[in-house]
């Protein structure tokens, strides 16, 4: 399939679906075609969202297979919840095998699946159909991310030594839909959630630039899962009434903390080490990422919520409660920090420009769904090692069929 524009169509049309397509005014040669979701209503939000930015005109689907039959749709965005992953690449796979349509690519938000024989399963069929696949982690695309890599090895590690410790953090008030609360469908908590972009970026900061992702070797990992605030009486009642009682955090919780150390060696064998923490239960402005990577003689930090724009309100400015300055944000009164282009400086921009440009290259674009497949497999080992309390040796046995217990609906800190 030769085309000089990537027709884009989004499957999911909620909070991350919003994010890329806003993204989108900064990237070059695609447009956005189509937007499926569970509900008409949001794909036609996310689909007015589009034609109002003046980034394609978009529209409505009533099914993947409909999108993937349009012929001016070459790639299809995932962004829908985890527990759809397998459901929407088994239909996508049908209709390219039945001959309904034909695409160059498919990107898929992170996790890659609930657990590694999902993962594995992604990426099993979309290369049983041939498609260029990219795994939408946005943090190794963050400007700060990719700059300060650049600074720290052409300047830092070429006269004194690689790095050795990386530290990564993300942390805020908690997500935005139900769904995301619940261990069963998500497949897990905070650990699930955000770890994986936290595991992933570290990893990035410490392998030399051009190197492949193999020049790192897991060695072990080791870590640790609580439920600090969202299991308090008065806590869980607010998740129960904001899902109509179906989110039960007294006997059916999920981790809103967790940590982890993931001890690599590097192609001569040396030591590295990622240090790893999330959180839903941090109280700030908002989301806050940080990034720390020392070396012998050097180190490099980034901090999100130390932006270059502050504003102050006093009391008597009453607001309604919004988004609008930082996501995730948790207060309207007081000095703010303001994150002036959120898709910017998280990556988004740069990661779907990195994607369309590898789609119409006709090349796998540099994150893909391997990378998925090996930042879940580090996740569910760090799952193993929280429920056994204890260093697991990477890769441990049955890590394939492994699901962990607050994906089971079984976990429960309360009751060690």
């Amino acid at each position: 399939m030769n085309v000089n524009r990537i027709g884009i169509g989004f499957i999911g049309g909620g909070f991350i679906t919003k994010f890329h397509i806003q993204s989108l005014v900064g990237v070059r040669d695609c447009d956005v075609i189509g937007v499926m979701s569970r509900t008409k209503e949001s794909a036609e939000e996310s689909a007015a969202l589009a034609r109002t930015l003046g980034v394609g005109d978009a529209k409505a689907f009533d099914s993947i297979t409909d999108m993937v039959a349009d012929p001016n749709i070459n790639a299809l965005w995932i962004c829908a919840p985890n527990f759809t992953r397998i459901e929407i690449m088994e239909e996508i796979v049908a209709a390219i095998e039945s001959g309904k349509g034909e695409l160059i690519g498919i990107t898929c938000e992170k996790p890659l699946g609930r657990n590694v024989k999902e993962a594995k399963r992604v990426l099993e069929l979309t290369q049983q159909v041939g498609l260029l696949d990219g795994y939408l982690e946005n943090q190794v695309f963050a400007p700060s991310i990719t700059r300060g890599k650049e600074i720290i090895w052409v300047r830092g590690a070429a006269t004194t030594g690689r790095p050795y410790l990386a530290r990564a953090a993300e942390e805020h008030s908690g997500p935005h839909m139900p769904w995301f609360w619940e261990g069963e469908l998500q497949g897990g908590g905070v650990l699930n959630d955000m770890m994986c972009h936290s595991v992933e970026e570290a990893r990035f900061m410490l392998t030399a630039p051009g190197a492949k992702r193999e020049s790192l070797t897991p060695i072990s990992v080791n870590a640790y899962a609580s439920c600090l605030k969202w299991q308090r009486p008065e806590y869980a009642k607010i998740l129960s009434d904001n899902s109509d009682g179906k989110i039960d955090y007294i006997n059916r919780p999920s981790e809103d903390f967790a940590r982890s150390l993931i001890e690599y060696k590097d192609e001569d064998g040396q030591k590295l080490i990622v240090e790893t923490t999330t959180s839903w239960c941090f109280v700030g402005a908002g989301l806050r990422l940080s990034m720390e990577l020392i070396g012998p003689e050097y180190s490099m930090f980034v901090n999100t919520l130390d932006s270059d724009l502050k504003v102050f309100f006093s009391r008597k400015v009453a607001g309604t409660e919004g988004e609008d300055l930082v996501e995730k944000q948790n207060a309207e009164s007081g000095e703010m920090p303001v994150v002036s282009n959120e898709t910017d400086a998280y990556g988004y921009t740069a990661e779907n420009r990195h994607m369309v440009q590898s789609f119409l290259a006709g090349t796998r674009p540099e994150e893909n769904f391997s990378d998925g497949v090996a930042v879940t497999e580090l996740l569910m080992t760090a799952y193993m090692s929280a429920e056994q309390d204890k260093t697991i040796q990477f890769p441990p046995p049955g890590l394939d069929d492994f699901v962990p217990a607050v994906a089971k609906g079984e976990w429960n800190p309360k009751n060690k």
